[in-house]
């Protein structure tokens, strides 16, 4: 009876796992954000409740930002249930690092209006606080949130922090340059540009600083995602300076970034973006580039991989951007897109889902490993992948010699899992492809044979790592 136990106990939590890497409770293509959010806190309520220290070592794993503070927080507001309060403070300070600071001061804020402040509360947001490389430019990026926070934990800012959080236009002349900054914005259209983009554009605004003078001038302050996100909108108004660096960008958010451009555009810079991708592939994939063997995969480009309005094109961008880290994994690779083409830069959401039909000539190539990238929902016709699937494991490939794992970027709300495509084959979900590896690992888990000891080592182990890392 133990041994069964064991082994619902570690589905529940590749269930939970599942979830919290791909579903951040905004609406899919085939669920609404109501039903994404309903699911995802049943599945964090539940965990917590029955296996809370591996609900707070999932902070190890690679769960999403979304579902890391939610788990922060709930951790945090049940501070007395917590059987090894130390270790678990110890995760959530560790991924507080790791979480953009943006994030954090949105958790806090969430804190705050549920009147969540008791001492581990106070001690983990003042830690926090006391570690941020450079408050005062934190003070004037998220001032509100700032202040929010250091009022919720009564705690009294040093130097001139304090006065310009409170009382900003009495405690002026300030000596710290970026405060001053911020005082001589408000008549000084130079200092604008002494100011982060976020904060300086509310102030151009403010002067009628031209759009186009504004772009050229505040270029030198942009972080690497403004940069991005600005480029498309300064190319239209021939801003030069506000020009990406694609060489130093993450390799989903730059996939995320190609399928956002028109054909016509992807086209024209056909080299400088599958170069620029296979670089950031050959990043993620490090020591590890050509050790995968034959490798062949198949890749969702039906319609339903456009996501949705809040998520649009995520899931053909993570396909596309586990193309190119397979690519550089293996020692030879076979895509396989479901439309048919041949050109993965020039991929675009259309058509049905013939998943069992490509499954069928990826197997044919011979492959060491098969990886599958779709959200699972097989509808041409409806089920031959997973009765492929089936027939190759019991059948043709009983001893496993073809490494089969279906990695899916898509919640299925209903389900409160990602839709697998047989039993036979493991699956887990996926949000960005730098975490591929890892993830197929963990993979491996879900076929039904891992009792809770094996996963609990496994889980010691990459909590063992991340902390050890450096944020």
């Amino acid at each position: 009876m133990q041994d069964e136990d064991d082994l619902v106990a570690a589905e529940d939590v590749l269930l939970f796992v599942n979830a919290a890497i791909t579903s951040t409770g905004q609406r899919e293509f085939h669920s609404g954000g109501g039903e994404q959010g309903l699911s995802l806190d049943f599945l964090h309520r539940y965990l917590m409740g029955n296996y809370r220290d591996l609900y707070a070592a999932a902070l190890a794993l690679d769960v999403n930002d979304h579902n890391a503070a939610l788990i922060i927080r709930n951790l945090l507001r049940t501070s007395r249930e917590a059987a090894d309060p130390r270790a678990e403070g110890r995760l959530i300070a560790r991924r507080l690092e790791a979480l953009p600071p943006q994030r954090v001061y949105r958790l806090f804020r969430e804190l705050r209006r549920a009147k969540v402040n008791n001492r581990r509360t106070r001690a983990v947001m003042r830690d926090w606080l006391a570690g941020r490389p450079d408050p005062a430019f934190e003070a004037v990026k998220y001032r509100g949130a700032f202040k929010s926070a250091v009022r919720h934990i009564h705690l009294a800012p040093q130097g001139e922090l304090g006065p310009f959080l409170f009382d900003p236009h009495r405690g002026g002349p300030y000596a710290t340059p970026i405060l001053s900054a911020w005082m001589r914005a408000h008549y000084e259209q130079s200092a604008i540009y002494e100011l982060p983009y976020t904060v300086a554009e509310g102030f151009a605004a403010k002067h009628g600083v031209g759009r186009d003078a504004f772009l050229e001038r505040i270029a030198p302050r942009l972080t690497r995602l403004e940069r991005l996100r600005l480029q498309e909108s300064a190319r239209g108004r021939d801003v030069k300076s506000v020009k990406a660096d694609l060489s130093t960008m993450p390799l989903t958010r730059l996939a995320s970034y190609a399928l956002s451009l028109d054909l016509n555009e992807r086209a024209r810079r056909h080299d400088e973006l599958a170069g620029a991708l296979r670089a950031a592939a050959r990043r993620c994939a490090g020591g590890l580039a050509g050790s995968w063997g034959a490798v062949a995969a198949v890749l969702d480009d039906s319609f339903s991989a456009s996501g949705s309005a809040q998520k649009r094109r995520r899931p053909l961008a993570v396909a596309l951007a586990c193309h190119y880290l397979l690519e550089a994994l293996a020692s030879r690779y076979t895509p396989l897109w479901l439309s048919g083409r041949k050109d993965a830069l020039m991929v675009r959401p259309y058509g049905a889902t013939p998943l069992g039909e490509r499954v069928l000539d990826a197997l044919e190539t011979g492959p060491d490993r098969l990886v599958i990238v779709s959200d699972g929902w097989d509808n041409s016709p409806p089920g031959l992948a997973g009765e492929v699937l089936r027939v190759w494991r019991t059948r043709l490939d009983p001893a496993g010699a073809c490494a089969v794992v279906h990695l899916n970027p898509v919640y299925d709300a209903a389900d409160f899992d990602v839709r697998r495509l047989s039993p036979t084959v493991p699956t887990a979900g996926i949000r960005d492809a730098e975490n591929l590896v890892a993830l197929v690992e963990l993979a491996g888990f879900a076929e039904g044979r891992t009792d809770l000891p094996e996963l609990r080592a496994h889980l010691a182990r990459r909590v063992s790592d991340f902390l050890k890392e450096k944020a």
